[in-house]
């Protein structure tokens, strides 16, 4: 991608508007105070040396977080420019530094495509830092200047000689704007192991100085490789198949593998942002991909018997693919940058997937026909599925009670102010039905684990009893039926024993919610109940304890004479008032909400948890199932 007729100097800055406002409202430009915001920093400074790789000009980007937790991010790019900006008269470095809508990716010449549309990155980091220095290696010399909350507070200085090319930025956030000032090592190597897949043969070193640690990644295989990290715990039909092309300025890459599984994983890039909520890269993939299949099974007569034509969903049963466009002026629909509004893109991808992928298929008659096997196979259990739902909805038009019997429901009709426990076991039920507030909360008790949907399809999960009254109680529907607006509780509390049975049906249930009904999580209204461990008893006084931690620390501060303690193998041990104490009082208790921070990261999650291979399931289960003190999914 190397253009060298590409300018990178002083005029290509262009400048929109001062800074005044970022340290006021913050969030309008990093989304949030929080932790999410506080990440956001880093990532828009590794963003700016991504774009330098992207443009040809970089392909080594160090990150170091440090014990302080500031953060250096180096890369061996062109430099940020340091000459005289020909309207400000000011070094452009400190342009950039100092003034928000500042940058090379307007219309200039200085980038042909950018993830950091607006411009605002790197500026809004300086504004929302203690201080920022910044060091570029540029034009055979070495340049420095130092800001403080946004501000110069030296001038650009040359320091010496050096045959290097790059920007050195480090930063630390302002205690004044953050509420949380502790990087997440997690947070951010998700987002950096996401690039490197994106951004072929570019290595991204991290090293966190808190913990001594290091990662590099490099995947010269770019979004191939991402693939076959995306299904390193599942059984592949075939290798993964890859092709790239470049029609009027757009760059299109898409990798895809299919598995023996039911689910679809499809994830869509636009300069390296992900668009979560999809737009026409997508629409021009899916279209291109439910026509080709097609007309290659007529083809060959391998559509026959009842199926002459399958629809998307039967040929994207058990696909995993990566769709990647670099678009010279995205458009992107909403703030957020999560679904792309070119139109001109969907016809773009669909002209490549249709030549591309027409050609893979008459190369590869034995993994065309195992792939033609699977979407027929989708088809008749989507057929399947349907006669299913078609007998229940009758089947609940005839009954005068449509909810399960072994439901005990609430009186409140708001579903904002009511919620449903999913209790594990009758015993436990039984426990909570009579310890619970009956005007706001109902009790749903589950009989052993549930079906594992991510190895079953519809029609199998229609049939599963516990499922169905599930779904029943809930009020939404499933699949196409879904409606969140039909939710009969807006709080819907996961309350299982702290063991590792416990644990597994916790993420049992977390599965189907997150591949079934995952609208639930992203509005806010799935949460874990946190039962106690322990009671301990010290004289006439009961203390309960979440964990053997919380323990010590308990019979460091009461004495270890005269104590009991009681260790809990699960709900049903305690009586109704303890349950209700301990786990259900909206007083005392603490509930975990369950957050969708991270799509792709949950979806290998749950692969490796619920998938065909056991070890990594059972080891993650057994090392977490008292761990969990804050899930985000």
């Amino acid at each position: 991608m190397l253009d060298n007729n590409i300018r990178y100097g002083a005029e290509e800055i262009q400048v929109l508007e001062g800074l005044e406002a970022v340290r006021r409202r913050p969030g309008m430009y990093i989304g949030s105070t929080s932790t999410r915001g506080l990440h956001h920093l880093v990532f828009e400074v590794i963003d700016n040396s991504i774009d330098e790789a992207m443009a040809g000009f970089c392909n080594k980007i160090d990150v170091v977080i440090h014990r302080d937790n500031s953060v250096t991010v180096i890369d061996n790019g062109r430099g940020i420019p340091v000459d005289i900006h020909p309207k400000i008269g000011l070094p452009a470095l400190e342009v950039v530094l100092t003034m928000l809508h500042a940058g090379g990716k307007f219309g200039g010449g200085g980038y042909k495509v950018s993830g950091g549309l607006h411009g605002v990155g790197v500026s809004v980091v300086n504004a929302l830092s203690t201080w920022l220095e910044a060091e570029v290696y540029r034009d055979g010399f070495i340049y420095h200047q130092r800001f403080q909350r946004g501000a110069a507070v030296t001038k650009l200085q040359k320091l010496g000689k050096t045959k290097k090319t790059g920007t050195k930025i480090t930063f630390k956030p302002d205690p004044e704007i953050f509420e949380e000032l502790e990087f997440n090592q997690e947070i951010l190597l998700q987002r950096i192991r996401e690039l490197s897949f994106l951004t072929k043969g570019v290595k991204i070193t991290y090293y966190d100085e808190r913990f001594e640690q290091q990662f590099v990644y490099q995947h010269n295989g770019g979004i191939k490789d991402f693939v076959l990290h995306l299904n390193k715990n599942k059984n592949v039909l075939h290798k993964p198949v890859y092709f790239e092309d470049v029609k009027e300025q757009v760059m299109v890459e898409v990798a895809f593998q299919y598995t023996d599984g039911y689910v679809e994983n499809l994830f869509s890039y636009v300069n390296n942002i992900h668009t979560v909520d999809g737009g026409t890269h997508e629409t021009g993939f899916k279209t291109s991909l439910t026509r080709v299949i097609n007309d290659y099974g007529r083809k060959y007569n391998i559509l026959k018997n009842g199926f002459s034509s399958l629809l998307g969903e039967d040929i994207r049963e058990g696909l995993t693919a990566i769709i990647s466009v670099k678009v010279p002026e995205p458009q992107f629909e909403g703030q957020t940058k999560t679904k792309l509004g070119n139109s001109e893109v969907r016809g773009i991808v669909d002209a490549v997937v249709s030549e591309k992928l027409g050609t893979f298929l008459e190369e590869n008659p034995a993994i065309s026909r195992k792939i033609l096997e699977k979407a027929i196979n989708a088809a008749r259990a989507r057929e399947a599925a349907r006669k299913a739902k078609e007998l229940t909805r009758r089947k609940n038009a005839l009954e005068t009670s449509t909810l399960p019997g072994k439901l005990a429901d609430c009186s409140e009709r708001d579903p904002a102010a009511s919620e449903l426990f999913l209790v594990e076991g009758d015993s436990a039920g039984g426990s909570a039905k009579q310890g619970r507030d009956r005007r706001y909360q109902a009790i749903l008790p589950l009989r052993g684990k549930i079906l594992n949907v991510e190895k079953a399809r519809m029609d199998k999960i229609l049939a599963n009893e516990e499922i169905r009254a599930l779904i029943t109680a809930l009020g939404t529907g499933i699949g196409e039926d879904f409606d969140i607006s039909k939710a009969r509780y807006h709080k819907i509390i996961i309350m299982t024993d702290a063991d590792v049975d416990g644990a597994h049906i916790r993420t049992l249930l977390l599965t189907f919610f997150y591949r079934h009904m995952r609208q639930l999580i992203e509005n806010g209204y799935v949460y874990i109940a946190q039962p106690p461990l322990y009671r301990v008893r010290k004289g006439k006084q009961d203390y309960y304890v979440y964990s053997d931690k919380e323990l010590e620390q308990l019979l460091s501060r009461v004495g270890r004479e005269n104590v009991s303690i009681q260790r809990y193998k699960g709900l049903g041990e305690m009586n109704p008032e303890q349950l209700w104490e301990t786990t259900m009082n909206f007083d005392s208790r603490t509930v975990l909400q369950v957050k969708l921070e991270d799509a792709i990261e949950a979806n290998h999650i749950f692969s490796m948890l619920m998938g065909d291979k056991v070890e990594p399931r059972r080891d993650f289960i057994q090392e977490n199932a008292r761990a969990v003190r804050n899930l985000d999914i």
